[in-house]
């Protein structure tokens, strides 16, 4: 193949000061170096200057004569017949700030690369696209290894021919080295390297469409838990591995399969894993929010991390444990990872910031751990004794010379054994927690990634939202709105469609099928709290303008970037990872419009898409979670439940008391143009609980709803 390959607990007034008096003041670049003081002069500029992403300012004074990406780099590479290095990473990344300084910031190294390479710097998180393009290319070169900093070399036409990830400065200079050299020599045993590559790339597309007829029957997903189980840490939680990583959907699958099926064996594990995940370092005990993962299986040593995206999907999580669980230790994790999103990541205009740096002045952590001498600086003795027992301040805690902060038991139990009530320990351990906190935040922090990316916002949407839903605090439902305002103001373009990143006041990048799937999802969790159906019409829009320009009635999938995209292979994202991939997103919210809006068309597209990967589902154990919570509301009485009434609200707020993964929500206060509600409004508040427009006996209790819906 030849020619262009890619273009293609804290208190209800800290929460209402906090959300009310935010400014974007918090940005920091402590961790990077993407802006040069006043008084610095730059020895080198490069093409990255004029970028916005914070990531790709990091390099813009490297000796490398980066340039951004553009389908000009590719015709410059064909005019000098060069070979082009795409160097992808993001901007909290560790080891890209470790190879950036050993290798790109090293004149020696950028030489050799100015001379013999076309030089392309990538965001990922701005360009997904040609990050999965890419990554493809290097797992498969690779025999599957990957992560960042992802650098591929291609040939001039963008076609990929040697990769990996990160490389230490010998090993990257003999690698240039080498390409070099033998390009010049065997230019032809490059090109047909390259068409082995993309014919494997362009293979891992195929999807053989299936059958709609076909039954989902449970037994597919019951083959999955046994798969799974054996996989699962029954001491620490999450799977066996070094590295632990919190993994939100899967999570979310096994409780709703738990739930279902009555397992108590799997359920334990759900909450074994998100107990240690809230008492371990992963978790920040003093200022709220997780890191990405942790080092070890403990939970304990995280990579610190922080990224939006995981906290969000984490509180919706932890929301959904404590609706079924009522664990207190739950809900204050819920309270101060918002907390901490409101302090450190929003932006006054109800935007959230993409991530925080692990770095901070070239060193992994430095913001969030502590010396023994500092703790007993900032408090008094007293408190100094209560947390070197409550945060387990020991040799155990000690990584790399410093303390990280991490708790052995629930603070009911920690409470019960040193002599406590509840209330007693939450406040002071709260106070304790704010000292720790100001003295923390005279440090310089790490850096902040101020983009804002459409689909993270709206995952952040829906995780307020369903916190709001289950702890009824108003101020999660305002925080949503406004962000749910600001997406709906600024990154929908004049043709209805969605851009993908936002910074600087300046809405950037065509969006990509994660971006519209997830922001359908916000507009359907949005109308279940308000019942407002011009949420319903924007989701009802945006799906059409999806079908529209990203969607194969070949395959009877959707395509990651839209027709408009410069990609000439375009990915289709199955599977997924740490965010639900973008077609399982698809086929849910398709699933749920069309009996939101009656369209049969929107359903029979949810089930093929379900039906194209169903036999899968069991051979690849967390990869396909969110298809099987797909396939639990397609085999389970998947609940349409219809409030109408002027006091709807209150009936909702009850209903909320309890765990039912398996229901939908919709009605309205007198009137509704939405068929499904027809014949629903009686002279008094009822709530009607249907299976495919079949309805129980309608009720003005909660109580024997739920009662319905549990039968």
């Amino acid at each position: 193949m030849t020619g262009k390959f890619i273009f293609k607990q804290i208190s209800f007034i800290t929460l209402l000061l906090i959300l009310c008096c935010h400014t974007s003041s918090c940005s920091s670049n402590g961790g990077g170096k993407s802006e040069l003081n006043a008084n610095d002069t730059a020895k080198h500029t490069n093409g990255l200057i004029n970028e916005t992403s914070p990531y790709l300012l990091q390099h813009a004074h490297n000796p490398v004569n980066w340039l951004p990406w553009s389908e000009e780099v590719f015709e410059i590479a064909k005019k000098e017949n060069k070979l082009v290095l795409i160097s992808v990473g993001y901007s909290s990344c560790h080891w890209c700030h470790v190879m950036e300084h050993e290798s790109f910031e090293d004149e020696e190294v950028a030489s050799i690369m100015n001379e013999n390479f076309i030089c392309v710097k990538v965001d990922r998180e701005e360009r997904p696209d040609v990050d999965q393009v890419y990554m493809d290319a290097v797992q498969f070169m690779t025999n599957g290894n990957g992560g960042w900093p992802l650098n591929c070399f291609t040939l001039p036409d963008g076609r990929p021919i040697k990769g990996g990830t990160y490389f230490e400065k010998e090993q990257w200079i003999e690698l240039l080295n080498n390409l070099t050299y033998n390009y010049k020599k065997s230019p032809r045993r490059f090109e047909q390297y390259a068409d082995n590559v993309m014919h494997r790339i362009e293979q891992n597309e195929l999807i053989e469409i299936a059958d709609t007829d076909m039954n989902f029957e449970e037994n597919v997903l019951d083959s999955l838990i046994r798969n799974w189980t054996p996989f699962f840490d029954t001491i620490f939680g999450g799977d066996l591995r070094t590295n632990k990583f919190p993994l939100p959907n899967n999570l979310d699958f096994l409780m709703q399969y738990a739930y279902h099926n009555n397992d108590t064996v799997v359920m334990n594990h759900v909450d074994l894993t998100l107990k240690h995940m809230a008492l371990g370092g992963i978790f920040d005990q003093v200022g709220g929010g997780f890191s990405r993962y942790s080092t070890d299986p403990q939970w304990r040593v995280p990579h610190f991390e922080k990224m939006l995206y995981d906290n969000a999907q984490l509180i919706s999580l932890y929301s959904k444990a404590y609706q079924r669980t009522k664990n207190e230790t739950y809900k204050k994790v819920v309270y101060r990872t918002i907390e901490w999103a409101y302090r450190e990541m929003m932006h006054s205009n109800g935007a959230f910031y993409a991530a925080l740096d692990a770095d901070t002045e070239g060193e992994e952590g430095k913001f969030y751990v502590w010396k023994e001498e500092e703790l007993k600086t900032v408090l008094e003795e007293e408190e100094f004794q209560l947390v070197k027992n409550y945060y387990q301040i020991n040799k155990q805690s000690l990584w790399e010379g410093k303390h990280i902060l991490t708790r052995a038991e629930s603070d009911q139990e920690f409470a019960m054994k040193n002599g406590y009530t509840n209330e007693e320990l939450t406040k002071t351990i709260s106070k304790i927690n704010r000292k720790l906190l100001q003295d923390r935040n005279q440090r310089i922090k790490p850096g902040l990634d101020d983009k804002a990316l459409t689909s993270w916002n709206a995952l952040m949407q829906i995780g307020l939202l369903d916190a709001y839903q289950v702890f009824k605090e108003p101020l999660f439902l305002r925080a949503a709105e406004q962000n749910a305002n600001w997406l709906f103001k600024q990154q929908i373009k004049e043709d209805g469609g969605l851009w993908h990143t936002f910074k600087d006041g300046q809405s950037t990048i065509n969006g990509f099928l994660e971006d519209y799937c997830f922001t359908i999802e916000a507009c359907i969790k949005l109308y279940e709290v308000s019942f407002d159906e011009s949420y319903l019409s924007k989701a009802d829009q945006l799906a059409s303008y999806a079908i529209a320009h990203f969607y194969n009635e070949k395959h009877g999938m959707f395509y990651f970037s839209s027709d408009e995209s410069e990609l000439l292979t375009r990915k289709m994202e199955i599977t997924d990872q740490v965010i639900p991939s973008s077609n399982s997103t698809m086929a849910s919210v398709l699933f749920d419009l069309g009996i939101l809006l009656d369209n049969r068309s929107y359903k029979e597209k949810a089930k093929q898409m379900l039906a194209n990967v169903y036999k899968d589902i069991p051979h690849f154990l967390g990869n396909y979670s969110n298809w099987g919570i797909l396939a639990l509301n397609m085999t389970h009485p998947y609940y349409e439940v219809a409030i109408t009434g002027k006091t709807w609200k209150n009936l909702q707020e009850d209903l909320n008391e309890f765990y039912i993964p398996n229901r939908l929500y919709m009605g309205a206060d007198t009137t509704s143009n939405l068929a499904i509600l027809e014949g629903k409004f009686l002279a008094q508040p009822t709530i009607f609980v249907c299976i495919e427009g079949a309805c129980k006996m309608p009720t003005e209790s909660a109580k024997d709803a739920i009662e319905q819906m549990q039968e």
